[in-house]
Formats: structure tokens, sequence, C-alpha cells
């Protein structure tokens, strides 16, 4: 019978078990003994430290493919807390990374919610968020709710030892700076970035000064290709309390960064890349000699929008010029008005501005353009002054400025009353010049051109020279139930469907004088509705989409300004929309074609087009509305263009409203820039989109 053990099997595995542990033996000895010094030495000389990685944002583009916003690297300042704490006197340190930060112009990260300068209290723009971390911090260290911002500062004199010999305005900044390492310990919370986007020369010269307790992180900032479209493209800054309500649902970190605005904040969710985590070995130095990554980060989706940057940047422009051009000619001859004594002719400036500009038969935005803007480059650091600046720079006047649309709505009031039977196109009406229906009732309106008649005129006609009277009589058989229904198929007063926080106005409708007045709803409401006045207020968006759905012939599209959104190398297709229809008006074509007519001749009749001195010649044939909206006694009323073209082939809508502009025709030079731009250099956008179609 065989042994179960044989000898030879035995003697090889106790060799083998002899060999393996000299080897360990003879590892350990060397590890121990001989290169141990050197090993001690090294850990007493580098730190390893668990960071965030961050990812870079996703890039923005122009439907064409041009850089819009994208990102550059840029150097930030985190303390290195094992390396700081180990210090004789890390207050001191802090004090001399603070003032050298500040020296070279930058800023610091610093939230606490006490003022800088005593007598300390607690600042009264406290955030959301700093109210949590505030209430986080007196928990953890057992202090009461109650608990004075005095009362803290001396907590924090003795929490971190801070030295008497320092002043109360460095102690506050010594405070600052260690309760957001601390409360980054009490709150779950990503990296604390003592100051961001910090420039070289700082940091060779903290180098060269051998400054202890800092490290230096590279990151990402927006870069902007472009100084137009602010407005729509939007900013990123640390969310907000509430903000992270919902964000953190994503695993964003609490002082993630994210879209504030326009394009960035609509498209958050696929701009926001995924941040990664890695271990950082360093030399005490903070000389980095080891990066190992847990987790790799991953960068953002690029987003193309809709806009086109050549057009934005004319409509700008256009606003820019004609605002300030006749803002100065209205201060000369205001100056001699009064110096006659003719008060009453004197006008008021212009406050502001706005252009839309929709595709027809996609309801894709091509320009947003609001005036006065700002600069997105610099918006962060001069935010307290725009907030404040004359005449609202920062407010989107595109999407939320709220507009009586004047006479551009007389074209909805004939296609309601066409599509009712209260008129026919061949139906005919006197212009008497005063509408005396509801006289008795203490209310005649007038025509504009009163005592002048536009005498025997159909519907077209009456788009063609804006009777007032032909429409008054118009509204007021149609009434202001149907009127509305109508203005709401055709999205006035409705959401547009963009991505963008909007303004969804207000259209005339018989609960409107009890809204906004308290009052029963009379029968002069509905004349004044029919001509665009009354409680109606739209914004230029809503006015461009409406424009264009007449140029669809009743087909309304969903305004937006999403192109495409492509992986973070562009190679693969995340998500391309099609274009979406929000209704269906169910206007009959016979009607739109005399609406459409009558508009055409507005642009192009020598005999009463209230546009044709501005584009008769013009070689794009267009159809268009001008308005004179009224605001107010003795105020000068904003003056409000709508326009598609070409008039036989709809390709674009525009439309232009200014603020105290005094009449429509007046600010159709701003369209007729716009459109300059359009077709001059149609061909060569096509061009763009053929050598950029990989982005699409």
């Amino acid at each position: 019978m065989d042994k179960l053990i044989k000898p030879l099997r035995l003697t090889i595995l106790i060799a083998f078990l002899i060999l393996m542990t000299s080897i360990i033996a003879v590892t350990l000895y060397r590890l121990q003994i001989i290169e141990g010094a050197e090993y001690y030495e090294e850990s007493q000389n580098t730190t390893k430290n668990t960071v965030t990685v961050a990812a870079a944002r996703g890039n923005i583009l122009d439907r064409y493919g041009r850089l819009l916003v994208s990102n550059k690297t840029c150097n930030n300042l985190v303390f290195n807390n094992q390396e700081l704490f180990r210090q004789d006197d890390p207050n001191a340190i802090i004090l001399e990374l603070t003032q050298a930060v500040l020296d070279s112009g930058g800023t610091y990260t610093d939230t606490l919610p006490i003022t800088d300068e005593p007598p300390f209290e607690y600042v009264d723009d406290m955030t959301a968020l700093q109210k949590t971390r505030l209430n986080a911090y007196l928990e953890a260290n057992e202090l009461p709710q109650s608990t004075t911002a005095v009362e803290l500062m001396a907590f924090f004199r003795e929490a971190f030892m801070i030295d008497n010999n320092y002043t109360a305005k460095e102690m506050r900044t010594i405070a600052g700076i260690r309760y957001e390492i601390k409360i980054r310990y009490i709150i779950n919370t990503s990296d604390y970035i003592f100051a961001e986007d910090v420039s070289m020369d700082l940091i060779t010269k903290l180098l060269e000064k051998n400054v202890p307790g800092f490290t230096v992180q590279s990151a990402y900032v927006r870069e902007y290709a472009t100084k137009y479209a602010a407005h729509v493209l939007g900013f990123v800054r640390q969310m907000t309390e509430e903000e992270y309500k919902e964000y953190k649902n994503y695993d964003y970190p609490l002082n993630a960064v994210v879209g504030k605005e326009g394009i960035e904040y609509a498209f958050e969710k696929y701009l926001h890349g995924q941040d990664g985590r890695a271990v950082v070995t360093s030399t005490k130095e903070g000389t980095v000699i080891n990066t190992t990554y847990l987790e790799e980060p991953k960068p953002g989706d690029n987003v193309t929008s809709t806009i086109d940057i050549g057009l934005q940047e004319t409509a700008e422009n256009s606003l820019n010029s004609y605002i300030t051009g006749e803002n100065a000619a209205r201060e000369q001859q205001n100056d001699s008005y009064r110096a006659q004594g003719l008060n009453d002719k004197v006008k008021d400036l212009i406050t502001g501005g706005a252009a839309a500009v929709v595709e027809v038969g996609t309801g894709e935005v091509l320009a947003l353009a609001s005036w006065p803007t700002f600069d997105l480059e610099t918006m962060i650091e001069n935010y307290n002054e725009l907030k404040t600046a004359e005449n609202s720079p920062l407010y989107n006047r595109a999407l939320f400025g709220l507009y009586a649309p004047g006479s551009t709505f007389k074209p909805l009031t004939a296609l309601a009353a066409l599509s009712e039977g209260v008129i026919s196109t061949g139906t005919t009406i006197y212009d008497a010049g005063i509408f005396d229906k509801y006289a008795e009732q203490g209310y005649a309106p007038r025509c504009w051109v009163y005592p002048d008649s536009h005498g025997t005129i159909n519907v077209t006609k009456a788009i063609e020279v804006s009777c007032n009277y032909f429409f008054y009589s118009v509204g007021d058989n149609l009434g202001i139930d149907a009127m509305s229904d109508y203005a709401k198929r055709f999205g006035l007063g409705e959401p547009t469907g963009i991505e963008l926080p909007e303004k969804t106005g207000n259209m005339s409708k018989r609960e409107s004088a009890e809204f906004y007045e308290n009052r029963s709803w009379y029968p002069g409401d509905t004349l004044q509705a029919a001509i665009g006045q009354s409680f109606s207020l739209f914004t230029p968006l809503q006015l461009c989409n409406y424009t264009a759905t007449i140029a669809s012939n009743g087909t309304r599209y969903r305004a937006t300004v999403l192109k495409s959104v492509r992986s973070c190398d562009y190679s693969e297709s995340v998500y391309k929309p099609e274009p979406e229809v929000a209704e269906e008006t169910g206007v009959k074509q016979e009607y739109f074609d005399a609406v459409k007519l009558g508009m055409y001749n507005v642009a192009n009749s020598p005999y009463g087009g209230t546009a044709y001195n501005l584009f008769g010649r013009y070689p794009v044939k267009i159809a268009a509305k001008t308005g004179t909206s009224q605001i107010g006694e003795g105020i000068t009323s904003n003056g409000v263009f709508v326009c598609y073209a070409p008039y036989d082939n709809p390709e674009i809508a525009i439309a232009v409203v200014v603020e105290k502009g005094n009449a429509g025709g007046s600010v159709g030079v701003v369209v007729k820039d716009i459109l300059d731009y359009y077709f001059s250099f149609k061909n060569s956008t096509a061009s763009l989109e053929t050598e950029n179609s990989l982005l699409k």
C-alpha cells in the first residue's frame, strides 16, 4: 500500500517553505534595518491626501460649431492641513497667505457670516447655505443657537488659539479661514478652495519664500470666446442650499459649481461633468510626487445651441447703436425744447430694448438680444455694481420684458374675426374717425389719423394703414373671449416652450380687469385689446414666435435654443431634438393670405404702408407690422416692430421692442440691420454649416 506522504514531496515542500521564509526575512531586514532610516525620513517628509479632481464642464457652441464657452485650466490654492497645523504658528501663515492673495489682486474664500471689523455682527444678507453651516458649527461645538457674533468670535479666539497680539481685524481673518477648514469636517462637502484662479506670479513668490501649508491644484474656469449673448449663455457659480436639495440627488457636492442663468442653467445635466477622486502624495514643500486615481473625472457633454453668434452680435450692436444715438439726439433736442418752454414736446430717454429672431418652421431661436447688456468675463467681480446699474443690464428683456404689443396685435384680431365670421375678406368698414358707440358711457376712442380718415377699407388695407377705427369695430363684434382664445392659439400670453426661464405675460381677458384693477370688464377694454393695448403684455420672444406662426400659416412651433448635444470628445451624439409643433391654430389659408398681404403692404406699399420708407426698396420682400405701444399719460410710447422674410418663402421672423422708442417704424432700423446680416451672410453660414457638420 502506498504511503500518503512520500518523502520526496515532503522534502520539496519543506525546502520551498524555508526558501520563502528566507526571502521574507531578508526583505524585512532590508526594509527595517538597512533602509529603515531612509523610509522613515521619507514618511516624515511626505503626505498623502485624498482630493477631488475637477471634471471639465462641457463646451457651448453656436449653430455652426463656433465655440462660445469653453474651459481654461487655472491654479487654485488649497490648504495642506496636515502640514499647516504642524507649524509653530499656523495662524501667522494664514495671515501671510491671505495678504499675499490680496496683494496679487485676487480674493480668497471666506463665507463666515460675520462682519469684517468690530463691533462684530452677523451679516444682514446671510444666505441659506451660510445659515446652515453656522447652525451646524454651533451644534457641533455645543454652542446655543442664540450665540451672538461677539460671543462666537470670543469662542474662535480660544478654540483657534488666536494670540491677543493680533488685531481684531486680523483675528476675524484668521477665524474666517479656520472656520472654512473646520466646517468641512462637520458637514461632508468637497475640498475647501482657499483661492481660485491665482496667478503664477503669486505661486512663484510663495514658493520662493518657502511659505508652508498650502498646495496648488489644477482646476477649470469658464472661458468666453465671445463678448455677446451674455443673457443667453448665462454663468456658473457655487450652488445655493435650495439648489443643493435638487442636485444632491445627482451626487453633487454641497459647494459644486452649477449653471445659474441661460444655457448654462438650462442644460446643466449635460454640461456638468462628474468629478473624480485621487490620492496625491506630496513632499512637505508641496511638490506632488505621485497621483493615484481612485475615480477618473468624466468631462461634461458639449451643447450646440441654435444661436447664430454673428446674427446675435449684429442684433446687440444694432440695438446699442440705435438706442445710444437716439438718446444723444433726444437729449440735444430736449434741451432746445426746454429753452423754448416747449416742455410738452420733451421725450423720455430710451431705457432698454430687445430683439428676438426665430427660424420659421422649426422654432429655433437664432438670436435673443437685450439692451443694456454686460460682459460675462467680468460679471462676477462687477456683480454688485451691475445689480444697481442704471437700466438693469442683468435683466433679460427678450425673455422677461413684458410689453403691450400695440398695433402688432392687429393681424391676430383680423385672423380671429375672419375665422369667427365677424367679417369676411371682402367686408369693408368706413373709418369715421371717432368710434362713438359707447360715447354715452364716456368712452369714444379715435383713430390715430383723426381728424383725417382712412376711408372705406377692407381687412387687408386696415392692416396696411393700421386703422384703429376698423379694429375697434371688429374687436367690438368679436368680443374679448374669442380674441383671447385665438391669442392663446398663437402663443401670446403662453409659454413659448424655450428651455430658458421666461415670463409668460398676459393676454387681456375678462378676469384681467378684476385682477389688475379690482373692477369689472368694460366694453372699452375690448376695444383697446383689439389694437394691442388694455391689459395685454407679451415678451419679445412671444411676439416673434407669434409672427413666425403667421409666416408658417398657423403652425406654431415650440421655441428652442438647443440644436444638439454631443459627447465630451464630440465622437457620439447624446441628444438631437426634432422641431416640435406646439399647436395648429386651425385658421383657414385664405384668411392668412389676406392678413399676410396686408403685412406685405406695410413694408412695400407707397400708399400708406407704415414701414415703406425703410423697406419699400429692400432687395428681399418682407411682411411686417409696426406698433406704437402706449404706456401711460405723458410717457413716451414703446416702439414695436415684427416681420418675417422672405414674404413668399419665409425663413426667419423678427421682433424688436424699444422702451420709449416712440414709434414702431422708427425702430425698424434694428430690424433692417438683422435682415442685412442674415441675407448677406446666408451663403457663408451655409458653408460654415458644411465645414462643421460633425458638430451637429
